[in-house]
């Protein structure tokens, strides 16, 4: 399997600079880019697979969202907050200087590519949103915020691999291989093995939400998809427990009027590793 090649950007925070690491693969000179943009706990280098499938048709750039990867901690967790994220992009936007630009976002990821295509002026020409909408469900934010940033050491890769498929079953199937490979990325070695990757304070933002500010996120997410200009395909497992049917449905007959692909036997949220699943996305980010 080819590598990618590594670079990083310096963002600005409320507390200074902080460095913003992401893979690309394909030519680097190739105007057109297409971004791919992680969930919460996750980093860039879930979408190996499917970058190397685009490679051939775009620059691709997959970023560590800040407190995640290869990316800098912040010292003040309010930063760990989609509005800091989409300014985060705004600057490795500018460094990519896209001609042509696409967005593939999973969860967190579809909710900053949501906020960045709302923008007047947005770049984004199409909009990938993978399992996420305006509409979070509760039972979903109280399954994840369970794990995010709890304490985790392992003695190996495998025995790692084996306590996040624990808690990510809900991805779909994938073969051994698929897993450890996915895995990999997630961890940094520590005295007694491996630890995970991100900052345990990107839970603190999660576990500070209330029913009220639920409820205005809500609004606020709407109102975005609302104001969305360019073609939107919409991906859901259809056992997700987050991205509810409902939502999904609505999403289709307002905004952007998104087109629904749904995948059997997934719930929150596609890998974009299955054939069928690379398929789906690549027929529509390449349809005239």
């Amino acid at each position: 399997m080819t590598q990618p090649r590594l670079h990083s950007v310096q963002c600005l925070g409320a507390r200074g600079l902080h460095r913003m690491a992401y893979a690309e693969w394909g030519d680097a000179a190739n105007p057109r880019v297409l971004v791919c943009a992680h969930g919460l706990a996750r980093q860039g280098r879930d979408f190996d697979v499917f970058a190397q499938a685009m490679s051939d048709r775009y620059r691709v750039v997959c970023p560590d969202v800040v407190g995640r990867g290869r990316s800098d901690w912040l010292a003040d967790p309010a930063g760990y907050q989609i509005p800091a994220y989409v300014s985060d992009m705004v600057t490795l936007l500018a460094r990519l200087d896209a001609r042509e630009l696409h967005w593939v976002g999973t969860s967190m990821g579809g909710l900053i590519g949501l906020g960045l295509a709302a923008l007047p002026g947005s770049p984004v020409g199409k909009l990938v949103l993978n399992d996420v909408g305006p509409v979070i469900e509760a039972a979903a934010l109280q399954r994840i915020g369970a794990y995010v940033g709890a304490p985790g050491r392992w003695p190996s890769v495998e025995a790692a691999a084996d306590y996040l498929w624990s808690i990510s079953a809900s991805f779909g199937p994938h073969t051994r291989e698929q897993w450890l490979a996915l895995t990999r990325p997630m961890l940094k070695p520590c005295a007694d093995g491996f630890e995970l990757h991100y900052d345990p304070a990107i839970a603190v933002a999660l576990r500070a939400i209330t029913p009220e500010a639920a409820r205005a996120g809500e609004a606020a997410l709407w109102a975005a998809y609302d104001a969305l200009r360019c073609p939107t395909l919409l991906l859901r497992g259809a056992d997700s427990d987050l991205l509810s049917r409902d939502t999904a449905q609505a999403m289709t007959q307002r905004g952007p009027r998104a087109t629904l692909v749904e995948f059997e036997g997934v719930g929150h949220a596609p890998t974009l590793i299955a054939p069928g699943q690379i398929a789906a996305v690549r027929e529509f980010l390449l349809a005239p």
